[in-house]
């Protein structure tokens, strides 16, 4: 599966809970949304392995991975769930505006 994009929280390294030695980066993607319906889909993104994406909140993303559903109980103790993407990829997108202001500031220069 494939998703574009913002991050929402600023991305967190954490320890597996059953393998303590292997870590991953968490953070919550709010997905870009075309059409009438513009109410984002939320995913909470977990970048498994060890390699350090270098990504920050606001950042546009692809990522690529296997989406699973995350089912628990809520702090009042009602059963909830969330969208979890177990990623492989992350990778951090220039939005075309960005690409032209860099572009126009080279040519000015």
């Amino acid at each position: 599966m494939q998703v574009f994009g913002n991050i929402a929280t600023e991305p967190s390294k954490k320890n597996s809970k059953s393998q303590p030695q292997k870590t991953y980066v968490e953070f919550r993607l709010a997905e870009s949304q075309r059409g009438p319906d513009r109410d984002p889909c939320w995913y909470t993104v977990r970048v498994m392995g060890d390699a350090d994406p270098s990504l920050s909140k606001g950042d546009f993303v692809k990522v690529t991975g296997k989406l699973k559903a995350d089912f628990y109980l809520s702090r009042e103790g009602k059963p909830t769930g969330t969208l979890l993407i177990l990623a492989f990829e992350a990778t951090k997108i220039a939005k075309p505006s960005a690409i032209k202001a860099t572009e126009a500031l080279e040519t000015t220069d």
